[in-house]
């Protein structure tokens, strides 16, 4: 799985390693207590569906950021419908952003440099596009 910057077909990965949080445990828990994190993790929160009301006047739920318990910095994203709504670097212990969002998406300080409001982030299935080329080369493939 990986976290790919696509601004204008110019498609960047900004996350190899990537962690779905989709449980109210591994929501709560986030990043709190890591002293640092790999150049290439991210840590998706996935929100589903509205519930009845936002439902019913067709809004989006903001959704909450706190970086209490977290010991390094890091870059966030907000996204709805694979766009990006905010971008924000938070600082340790301190942080807090939101947003109106069905997914936030993790990443350490400085590798969402240039990732901007408007943009398109997608989580994809599979491996990255290194791994691809690794795999194309020991099958025989050749990229023209």
């Amino acid at each position: 799985m990986r976290v790919v910057h696509d601004p204008d077909g110019d498609r960047r990965a900004l996350a190899t390693d990537v962690e779905i949080a989709d449980t109210f445990v591994t929501k709560t828990l986030g990043l709190m207590g890591k002293s640092s994190i790999p150049d290439e993790y991210a840590l998706v929160f996935t929100f589903g569906e509205p519930d009845f009301l936002h439902r019913l006047f067709d809004t989006i739920p903001r959704q909450y950021i706190h970086m209490l318990f977290v010991r390094t910095p890091l870059d966030v994203l907000w996204l709805r419908e694979d766009e990006v709504v905010k971008t924000e670097t938070l600082s340790p212990w301190v942080g807090l952003g939101a947003a109106r969002a069905d997914t936030i998406v993790e990443l350490p300080a400085g590798a969402a440099e240039g990732v901007e409001v408007g943009d398109t982030v997608v989580i994809e299935d599979g491996p990255s596009g290194d791994d691809r080329a690794t795999a194309g080369a020991e099958s025989g493939e050749t990229e023209a």
